[in-house]
């Protein structure tokens, strides 16, 4: 019989050049029912926006998830459904929020959230925070990227713009969906999970993270797969800040890695 599997999970949060940090990151392991979970929340709206926007979407994610996996008995119907009502939730208070506030006050996050069940991803992604799945030695980004850069990839493909022209197009982080209290235009919630294996790496961020490129993080991923998740994720954060980019914006890191006892 195989071994019950375990999670190894390491979480890392850096203001990089920002004022303020509007990103949030949370994780909990629940070992009497093999399940956890992983959040990544990217604020937008600036001090006292931003950063309450992304607190409120990791609270719901919380609110709900925990309320199934604190039970007894959890159903994991009643799991996976948890994880379109920690955005429908997310969505409301941060509807009420800005109505407290009057006027045209606006904010806004991204969600990236993954359910651990036993050794099966689920995961629900609103915004541009990337999943990243290393295996075999490739890195893929898994869940859909909720901004214009597809678009304006798909352009260079298509050869009207210059990957260089892409790179620096202005209209590259514009967010296609987004938690900000109205409809939300698109969600990436697949019904069937992700198989992890014990090689495997998940990668989650906020946009702070895209300072290295897919070819450097897997990079780091390859001179790092066998080590601990907390390594992993400080190798991420020591090359973000080796770039020494001005423009560094907040980073949020988690890494997950599957374990036997």
């Amino acid at each position: 019989m195989l071994a019950t599997p375990a999670y190894d999970i390491a979480l890392i949060l850096d203001k990089g050049q920002r004022d303020t940090q509007e990103d949030a990151i949370a994780a909990r392991m629940f070992d009497s029912v093999n399940a956890g979970y992983v959040v990544v929340a990217d604020g937008m709206g600036g001090h006292a926006a931003g950063e309450v926007a992304s607190e409120l979407v990791i609270s719901a994610w919380r609110s709900a998830l925990d309320a199934e996996l604190e039970s007894a008995t959890p159903s994991e119907t009643a799991l996976i459904d948890a994880l379109p009502l920690a955005a429908i939730q997310a969505n409301a208070a941060i509807s009420n929020h800005c109505e407290e506030q009057g006027g045209n006050f606006n904010m806004g996050s991204t969600l990236m959230g993954v359910l651990l069940l036993g050794q099966r991803v689920y995961w629900i992604s609103i915004g541009d925070s990337p999943l990243y799945l290393f295996r075999d030695g490739v890195l893929h980004q898994i869940n859909e990227d909720h901004s214009m850069a597809p678009v304006i990839d798909a352009q260079v493909a298509e050869g009207i713009l210059t990957e260089a022209e892409a790179l620096a197009h202005p209209d590259r982080n514009q967010l296609t969906s987004v938690v900000m209290g109205a409809a939300i235009p698109k969600v990436d919630c697949p019904e069937e999970p992700l198989d992890l294996a014990t090689s495997d790496v998940l990668v989650l961020g906020s946009d702070g993270l895209q300072y290295l490129s897919d070819p450097e993080i897997q990079t780091i991923l390859q001179n790092n797969e066998d080590a601990l998740a907390r390594d992993i994720a400080d190798a991420l954060l020591q090359a973000l800040q080796a770039k020494g980019d001005p423009d560094q914006d907040n980073a949020s890191i988690g890494v997950v890695k599957l374990t036997r006892n």
